[in-house]
């Protein structure tokens, strides 16, 4: 939108200029009025309320102003909102130490675990150190259940952190809920479970007449050979 207001206001001068239409001393006056007609346009537009980042601190991420040729970090919050996991006990899951955007080759990943649900950095103890993003549970168990941190670092500076909240339902409470289900089916009206997908029709194996015909035909000669 800037470049559109600024080539409606130069682009006339320009060509004044290559036909050489006027004086040079005119397009002095000409760009200075250009020039304040740009600002007052630009002043119109929509502005940007500060940055727009994705969760974790990016060096290139910045307010730009063309007005003092400066910019200002958009200081992009380290912590990215937790997302909640639930699986069932045994089960396995798995949680990836991502950001939306690019990152140094140079990185570590430290995995940290806190048994309640927080963002508090003293309330976490370290778990693994390394360059892997991704954190496994082959098995999930009851006490599995809590918040995970995975804290990115490139050259001692933290980039990221990234939480997950993991809920491990009991196999007897997924075992209770399904008991429940059935009992609430039970006491639908009438007392009945509902019928079952009625998309599926029900086809009933009719013998041919020919063959009713001889059974009808057969029948009837045992009658009368047992009458006499």
């Amino acid at each position: 939108m800037l470049k559109d207001i600024l080539l409606s206001e130069i682009m006339p001068i320009v060509e004044e200029f290559d036909l050489n239409t006027n004086e040079d001393t005119v397009y002095e006056i000409r760009l200075q009025a250009a020039a304040n007609n740009f600002i007052t346009e630009a002043s119109k537009l929509p502005r940007a309320s500060g940055c727009f980042p994705p969760c974790g601190f990016q060096e290139q991420g910045a307010v730009y102003n063309c007005m003092t040729c400066q910019y200002d970090s958009c200081e992009f919050p380290l912590d990215c909102p937790v997302k909640e996991i639930k699986i069932v006990e045994t089960n396995r899951t798995q949680m990836r130490c991502k950001v939306p955007f690019i990152l140094p080759t140079d990185i570590e990943i430290v995995w940290r675990y806190a048994m309640e649900k927080t963002v508090l950095m003293d309330n976490f103890k370290e778990v693994t150190v390394g360059v892997d993003p991704l954190y496994f549970i082959p098995s999930a168990r009851l006490e599995h259940s809590g918040t995970y941190q995975c804290e990115i670092f490139s050259q001692e500076h933290s980039l990221a952190r990234i939480y997950y909240y993991l809920t491990v339902v009991p196999l007897a409470q997924l075992g209770h809920a399904e008991l429940q289900e059935v009992f609430d089916q039970a006491l639908l009206p009438g007392g009945q479970f509902p019928h079952l997908s009625q998309t599926v029709p029900v086809t009933l194996w009719l013998p041919s007449p020919v063959l009713l015909t001889m059974c009808l035909m057969s029948v009837l000669l045992l009658i009368f050979i047992s009458l006499g």
